[in-house]
């Protein structure tokens, strides 16, 4: 009996670490990077459109944005994305402080949870990894979690990617590409699945992610991308990552404006494409290195410093990172850094958090870690709905009809909501002695049992064989 998807809105407040005036900053930092030192941009048609507003272009490819084009942008782009499962719910609302969790995409290794052994990824990984996603309750949306290695032709892995997605879940997509005429292609299949491009703009089943090269020098490929997909209407995340101290500043705060400026080079150009295009900011995402071992950090206090803030202060859906480690193992480390990431980004109010279930700086997924990390964003949404303050709850009649006995156990009103409770699937509450005769499992051993018996067990509902033979049409005409 698997448990149905566990979206939640919350209603909580937001936790903030910056103030006003410093996201003020932040934000008119960003601006005159844009207009002072300029971004140098590899699309002519990315170009065009700045020209057409009135932007001069320095050379062939540098232009510099003033901030009046900047704050237009801002105005005109939707604050609110929704995203859609397979059947056309609208069930993830990218607004306020709503938060949605999901994997990550195209990581090289898989930690087998079967023999314990670091290899590459498969296409069966893929389609196993959607699988247990599409069977935890508190996996909202899907990623491609890892990059198929035994596809001989890798230009067209990504179509087979998104097939592994839309065959084997319903839930929302956030996919990754890796040339531009692949995504045309993805496009393409979800469109196939959701009956056209005017259904697909209304109720979209999926969004992309577009990883640029650099906050101030944009690949042709991203650009491609993003004007596409401005163009269909199609929510999307466009994210120049800054490297402390690597291709920007060291500091926190120079990390974010720098990045951020990149992000709003991206907004400007769908808005110019097309006004109300929808974006997700990531508000300025910046990474750092740990300057001993010059190894990429995936979670640390400094990466959680307000990114997100910017975002809110924008109005606009953020994107972020959490659920992930730096560990090698489903290890104590693993769990500790998934969970103080997972709530620190939980109560900034990041809209969608990827990379659940990711291990060694992002080299290595694990699907335990994944199920482990649902156990985990579960107990947070339990958290994060607050408590209900009502006549009923309050049970002044009952507390002065037991009195001053204390016994409330035997009591209609204890019956009645005690169901309301949290009552973990994988953490266990058991006395020492019923977790030793129940064979002394670990979590790490529970989670790789939940995995087999997903599965085993778990069917995801198909597609209809009609939409099956479409999108194996578009895959087969792009040499797949």
């Amino acid at each position: 009996m698997f448990l149905q998807s566990n979206y939640v809105e919350f209603n909580t407040p937001q936790f903030k670490k910056l103030t006003n005036d410093q996201l003020v900053r932040l934000h008119h930092a960003s601006l005159e990077i844009l207009d002072r030192t300029g971004v140098h941009l590899d699309d002519q048609e990315a170009i065009n459109l700045l020209k057409k507003a009135g932007v001069k272009v320095k050379g062939e490819k540098e232009v510099h944005i003033p901030p009046s084009l900047v704050e237009w942008a801002l105005s005109v782009a939707p604050k609110r994305v929704v995203l859609c499962d397979r059947k056309g719910r609208r069930v993830m609302p990218l607004e306020r402080n709503n938060v949605f969790f999901g994997p990550g995409s195209d990581c090289l290794n898989i930690l087998d949870h079967r023999t314990g052994e670091r290899r590459p990824g498969t296409l069966q990984d893929i389609v196993d990894g959607i699988r247990v996603c599409d069977a935890s309750p508190n996996i909202d949306f899907l990623m491609s979690m890892f990059v198929a290695s035994d596809i001989k032709d890798q230009s067209v892995a990504d179509r087979h990617q998104m097939r592994a997605m839309l065959m084997n879940s319903t839930k929302p997509i956030l996919f990754v590409t890796t040339e531009f005429e692949g995504c045309v292609d993805v496009v393409k299949m979800a469109e196939a699945v959701v009956g056209g491009e005017e259904e697909l703009f209304r109720n979209p089943i999926c969004a992309c992610y577009i990883n640029v090269s650099s906050p101030l020098h944009h690949n042709s490929d991203s650009l491609q991308k993003l004007l596409f997909l401005a163009g269909k209407r199609i929510p999307t995340t466009y994210s120049p990552v800054v490297l402390q101290g690597m291709n920007g500043p060291v500091t926190v705060a120079g990390a974010i404006a720098l990045a951020n400026a990149g992000e709003l080079v991206g907004l400007v150009l769908a808005q110019l494409k097309c006004e109300g295009a929808p974006i997700i900011l990531s508000g300025g995402y910046h990474d750092l290195f740990d300057m001993r071992t010059m190894v990429g950090i995936y979670e640390s206090p400094e990466g959680r410093n307000g990114r997100a803030e910017l975002a809110h202060y924008y109005g606009l859906p953020v994107f972020g990172l959490a659920g992930a480690s730096d560990s090698k193992i489903p290890d104590q480390q693993a769990a500790a850094e998934a969970s103080l990431s997972l709530l620190i980004e939980t109560m900034y109010g990041v809209n969608l958090i990827h990379d659940v279930g990711y291990l060694e700086s992002g080299k290595c997924n694990s699907l335990e870690q994944l199920v482990i990390c649902d156990e985990i964003i579960n107990y947070i949404k339990r958290f994060m709905q607050g408590v209900e303050v009502s006549e009923e709850t309050l049970a002044l009649d009952l507390i002065h009809q037991v009195g001053h006995q204390g016994d409330f156990l035997s009591t209609k009103h204890t019956r009645q909501h005690y169901k309301e409770d949290w009552y973990p699937k994988l953490f266990d509450r058991s006395t020492y002695e019923m977790w030793k005769s129940s064979g002394s499992k670990s979590l790490r051993e529970s989670a790789n049992d939940t995995i087999e018996y997903i599965l085993k067990n778990h069917q995801p509902e198909p597609l209809p064989t009609d939409i099956q033979q479409a999108v194996d049409l578009i895959l087969s005409e792009a040499g797949g």
